[in-house]
């Protein structure tokens, strides 16, 4: 049986079918709806979860960073302390106490000949055997370095999970003496376990630390300190960056979304992940939510379409009607009065045409509207990504000038946001009067912009911006004052061929500006 005889014999009018093809439609829309924005969902959330790990990460490594220099830098006051003094026992243990009173980063330390012996330790509750050579880890790795040192998680002769940090001392003649070393608990509460359990993160997020060796310096589940890691899949490409983000599977099996950073000064690693299936179960908590909204607008459409149906198909069952009836006296008036819909529909299909035309200017607009920065009129990241692109691929020498504006976020702290606006505004306009018609002008961040000179020697980039600046430093805007930039320069090809190295370079020199005082332009070879 044909299609068409099928339809005939359920005796479908033009109505229901109209129905059932917009319920179909509405079931297909449905769907592909759902699963399209719950994988694009997934896959943000993840990318977000990454980021945001990577963040904490980074800023945890940071702390740790500077805390370990300070730790170093105590270490170092007291050896120089007691270099001359080494064998006067008041003066050590004065200096020991005083270490342990006021670094508040240590549980006890102690100070140790070049043979092993302990000269003298605090705090005195830990009687340890003056006469004995300890042969522990961090003794022989501290007295074999006689460098500043941090080693890994070891036990103690009193059976305390430490980390030893040592500083060596050497006397007026450079004469190694010995060492001095602080001891971090683990087990136990410190400055250390302070800066690392601080809760930086969200709901079901953890932080650990771990060092070259793969022992845990820090956990959440005390228990693991201590422990070496057997089955982390991320450790292999955590220890070959010294950043980044990952994917990982723990020591459970458990999938994690992962960013790491080193502590430069212990090599250690600072981890900060979230589990998968958390981040997915809030994806689909957001799905439900998302469903109900979009089931409760598409009863709505289907009612809405329901009730225009009728006044679609209404004039064709009258004429259907009528056809069987065309002998019935008054059949011509009765046409008559019926409306016919193929005009209005050649009207509806003149607007849509027209709509449509609207709507790809709409479009051309809105892709203009996405390479260009709403504020300042310049074109924004992606906009300068295109044009570099295009500049390369004609093998156009060009100048890439990096302009920063100097202590912008006092600007904004000061007088506010809107006027931080009002002075981004001045600035591209300044910039825009400055260079050529030619040149392309990006905002690439908060107040950073880049501008592409095409030039053939980087010298005549550094007039215009040297110009620019002067005339920047030179005006005063509105009640903010004199407002001041700094600008780094480099050329494609002259600095290199890698246009990834130019950038690089631009941005270096630009700090190179702010270094030497800010209000300047750098190109590299020479201040403008």
């Amino acid at each position: 049986m044909s299609v068409q005889k099928l339809l005939i014999s359920l005796k479908l009018n033009l109505r229901k079918l109209i129905l059932i093809l917009l319920l179909v439609s509405l079931v297909i829309l449905f769907s592909i709806t759902l699963i399209v924005s719950n994988v694009i969902h997934r896959q943000q959330l993840i990318n977000n979860s990454l980021a945001t790990n990577y963040e904490y990460a980074a800023k945890v490594a940071s702390i740790s960073d500077l805390y370990f220099k300070n730790i170093f830098n105590d270490l170092s006051l007291s050896a120089n302390i007691i270099k001359n003094g080494f064998h006067n026992e008041q003066l050590l243990k004065t200096e020991l106490n005083r270490l342990i009173q006021q670094s508040n980063s240590f549980s006890s330390v102690l100070i140790s000949d070049a043979d092993g012996h302990v000269i003298e330790y605090a705090p005195e509750t830990l009687k340890l055997d003056k006469v004995a050579i300890i042969r522990s880890l961090g003794f022989s790795k501290s007295l074999e370095s006689k460098k500043p040192y941090i080693s890994s998680p070891y036990y103690s002769l009193k059976g305390n999970l430490v980390v030893l940090v040592s500083f060596p001392i050497f006397d007026q003649n450079n004469k190694y003496q010995g060492f001095i070393a602080g001891f971090i608990y683990l087990h136990e509460e410190s400055l250390l376990k302070t800066l690392l359990s601080e809760n930086y993160g969200y709901k079901n997020s953890y932080l650990y630390v771990f060092d070259k060796e793969h022992k845990i310096i820090y956990h959440p589940e005390r228990e693991r300190i201590g422990k070496t890691f057997q089955h982390n899949t991320g450790l292999a490409y955590m220890e070959s960056h010294s950043s980044g983000k990952i994917k990982l599977n723990n020591d459970m099996g458990v999938s994690e979304l992962a960013g790491f950073a080193k502590i430069p000064t212990t090599n250690w690693t600072v981890v900060f992940q979230q589990p998968t299936e958390d981040l997915f179960a809030q994806a689909r908590l957001l799905a439900y939510k998302v469903i109900g909204t979009i089931f409760v607008i598409y009863i709505i459409i289907f009612l809405i379409i329901w009730r225009i149906s009728k006044f679609i198909t209404s004039p064709l069952n009258d004429l259907a009607k009528m056809a069987s009836h065309l002998n019935d006296p008054g059949i011509t008036e009765k046409i008559n009065h019926i409306k016919p819909w193929y005009f209005e529909v050649f009207k509806f299909k003149k607007s849509l045409l027209s709509s449509v035309n609207v709507f790809n200017q709409e479009i051309e607009e809105l892709k203009q509207d996405t390479l260009t920065d709403p504020l300042t009129g310049f074109y924004n990241r992606r906009g300068f990504e295109l044009f570099l692109n295009d500049l390369i691929s004609n093998k156009t020498y060009f100048a890439v000038v990096v302009l920063d504006i100097d202590y912008f976020k006092k600007i904004n702290d000061r007088h506010g946001h809107d006027m931080g606006d009002v002075v981004l505004t001045k600035v591209a306009g300044f910039i825009r009067e400055s260079f050529r018609e030619q040149d392309i002008c990006c905002r690439v961040g908060g107040e950073e912009f880049i501008i592409l000179a095409p030039v053939k020697e980087i010298s005549q980039a550094s007039k215009i911006a040297e110009r620019l600046r002067h005339k920047l430093a030179s005006t005063y805007l509105l009640e903010v004052g004199v407002v001041t930039a700094s600008l780094g320069i480099a050329h494609w090809p002259l600095t290199s061929s890698d246009i990834k190295e130019v950038l690089k370079q631009a941005d270096t020199n630009l700090y190179q500006a702010k270094h030497l005082g800010r209000n300047r332009v750098v190109t590299g070879e020479k201040s403008a």
